[in-house]
């Protein structure tokens, strides 16, 4: 770093008021902001691609459903690969293979194009800005407000959607998809800039402690991350590993698999434009920056079992009523947007803060990493089985109900196997920061 740039992120991060901590916060948010509005964008596409070339729903859905999958698999060894070489680094790289990549599909003209750029490049590199990147900020940085900052750097998964699918709407309407692809490709090189300019690996490189770490006492020894596969091959002979693992699968499934890649598509069955159904996935947006958030504060207060109960299943019920919502047209799904928006990723801070109760601080990333791979997994199978049920069926009401009940029972699993797991802790210790 050029020694003007070292003393002026000194300063500030010596000033009275704004931890450094803060800086670095925002800028993950953006990044993750807009990585979100990168893997949002092939939900907007698929209508405009179908009637271009005549790519069927499974077809692309099925490339939808590899970059999610690389999306949460790259996750684990994103996390190890970030403690080797430097958080701000590897993003530098993932963001450049994003704007490239995204940039490189307005040429497509076969199917194995769409899934080598829609599914393998940009899975990759949205696979390095994943939720991991959102827990390794938050652990490395944050000693105090850390389920606060988790919460608002998970919500912006959604803004992300919030930001980019109304304008990308209205950019495909009058102008076709193209333009609506190299709207994202720019977005993604300014925000290359950012990063370049402000991410930092860890306090120490700034002479700091993480925010809320007391300062006359001496911070406990860095202990070494486990290894990816060595993570994997410790937690999954937990129980713990498995309940976080199996729900947040479903987590997945429900959320940016199906409603997150296919909603779109199923009010467009139902007479409804492209436009309207965005504008519904953006108030979904806002609505989770709130709940998202609130859900960040609660885990730092309560216990993360029962709000997870309670988030997995009023999810569960919304999605089985679903069909019946939408056959009453987009006023009705506006409510239903409100609702589940609230919900969207709420499941995220309570469970980054049972992976760490489970195996520690420092294994946070890499395990959450398999967690979180999880997620994608389920979410690339509701991506591309929910396409294959429209193809086969002529719609996505069985896809609806499937995902509901999988969510009801994914609640029911905390309250039964998980009282056994994951004993309640103290609300003062949660409430000090000492756990993630």
């Amino acid at each position: 770093m050029p020694p003007f740039a070292r003393h002026r992120c000194l300063a500030i991060s010596r000033g009275p008021r704004l931890h450094y901590a803060w800086i670095v916060a925002l800028v993950t948010f953006v990044v993750l902001l807009v990585t979100a509005g990168v893997r949002a964008t092939p939900g907007i596409l698929m209508v405009p691609l179908e009637a271009e070339f005549g790519w069927s729903r499974a077809v692309i859905s099925g490339a939808v459903a590899i970059n999610i999958a690389l999306f949460g698999l790259i996750g684990p060894f994103a996390a190890s690969v970030m403690d080797r070489f430097g958080l701000r680094r590897v993003v530098l790289c993932a963001i450049a293979l994003l704007a490239a990549s995204v940039a490189l599909s307005t040429q497509m003209r076969a199917e194995w194009h769409l899934v080598l750029i829609w599914g393998v490049l940009v899975g990759a590199g949205t696979g390095v800005t994943s939720m991991v990147l959102a827990a390794v900020v938050a652990t490395r940085w944050f000693d105090q407000r850390r389920g606060v900052v988790l919460g608002a750097l998970s919500a912006a998964n959604a803004t992300g959607q919030l930001v980019f699918l109304p304008l990308l709407a209205r950019l495909i309407e009058k102008h076709g998809w193209r333009a609506a692809a190299l709207l994202v490709a720019g977005a993604a090189a300014i925000v290359f800039g950012l990063v370049l300019l402000f991410m930092r690996d860890r306090p120490e490189d700034l002479g700091l402690r993480p925010y809320g770490q007391t300062p006359d006492l001496e911070p406990p020894a860095k202990a070494a991350a486990m290894a990816p596969l060595a993570a994997l091959a410790y937690a999954s002979r937990t129980p713990a590993f498995w309940l976080l693992a199996g729900t947040f699968f479903v987590c997945g499934a429900s959320t940016n698999g199906l409603i997150g890649t296919h909603l779109i598509a199923a009010c467009h069955d139902h007479g409804i434009s492209q436009v309207r159904s965005a504008q519904l996935l953006a108030l979904m947006g806002i609505f989770d920056i709130v709940g998202t958030t609130a859900s960040g504060w609660l885990t730092d207060r309560y216990s993360s079992r029962h709000l997870l109960f309670g988030y997995y299943t009023l999810r569960g019920l919304s999605l089985l009523y679903l069909p019946a919502t939408i056959d009453s047209g987009a006023t009705s799904l506006g409510w239903f947007a409100v609702f589940y928006g609230l919900d969207w990723i709420a499941t995220v801070p309570p469970t980054v803060r049972l992976t760490t109760e489970a195996f520690g601080r420092e294994n946070t990333g890499v395990i959450y990493g398999w967690i979180g791979a999880s997620h994608q997994l389920g979410a690339s199978m509701a991506a591309f089985g929910a396409g294959a049920i429209r193809t086969r069926l002529g719609e996505y009401r069985l896809a609806f109900v499937i995902a509901g009940g999988l969510c009801v029972l994914a609640g029911l699993a905390f309250l039964t196997v998980g009282r056994r797991t994951f004993p309640a802790r103290a609300p003062a210790l949660a409430a000090s920061g000492e756990l993630a």
